[in-house]
């Protein structure tokens, strides 16, 4: 049976800051008593705006980082190396402290993860009004896979999230989903009420038996 927290994320709950570039707005930090300007955190999900034409990215060393754009498109360098172009919600997973450079105004979507303590990963699905989802066959059939945090966030659009365990959630614009616990078995129905862009995001931290660090998989 499945055994899990769940919680409806307002925006008025993110928090938001500047940065040299634009703006970036936290929507979530693992754990909550930790800081990302100290770099004391395990992973960390934001938005961020990018108004210089050409930026620089804030190292992060010890990170793994994958990036997405939600509105724009983007183009970035990693160590001086080839230059890569980012369309609109095509993710990219690159190391933290890399010397990275982008050009392009977007606003992009962030989730940071440190290495050897937790791994994760974004999943964009995009649905017309009337039509459904179901994760494991049409969105991610990594729900599934025991202990494991996840936020569920609606970019743009109306849609219902019917868990599991019969609950019923309603998103719009701006609003996320967060669910933490065991979804082994569980099936998930995403229904648009609108036209929908959403990001789905897991993150499994590492679990730990008989003093050996390993990777619950289930």
């Amino acid at each position: 049976m499945a055994d899990y927290q769940i919680r409806k994320i307002e925006e008025s709950e993110y928090r938001t800051s500047a940065w040299s570039g634009g703006t970036t707005t936290e929507l979530f930090l693992s754990p909550k008593e930790g800081s990302y300007a100290e770099r004391n955190f395990l992973w960390r999900l934001s938005s961020a705006t990018v108004d210089l034409p050409e930026s620089t990215f804030t190292a992060l060393p010890g990170y793994e980082r994958i990036i997405m754009t939600l509105e724009g498109e983007l183009d970035l360098s990693h160590n001086g190396g080839e230059w890569l172009h980012l369309k609109e919600f095509m993710p990219h997973r690159f190391d933290g402290g890399d010397d990275t450079v982008s050009r392009g105004k977007v606003t992009d979507f962030n989730l940071m993860l440190k290495k050897g303590c937790c791994m994760g990963d974004m999943i964009p699905f995009f649905m017309e009004s009337g039509e459904s989802a179901e994760t494991g066959k049409d969105v991610c059939s990594k729900l599934s896979d025991g202990l494991r945090e996840q936020i569920l966030y609606c970019r743009k659009g109306q849609m219902i999230v019917r868990t599991g365990a019969g609950e019923t959630i309603k998103l719009k614009d701006g609003q996320a989903l967060w669910a933490s616990g065991d979804f082994t078995g569980e099936k998930w129905i995403f229904q648009a009420e609108s036209s929908v862009k959403a990001v789905l995001v897991l993150v499994k931290e590492r679990m730990k038996t008989g003093g050996q660090a390993r990777w619950e998989t289930n």
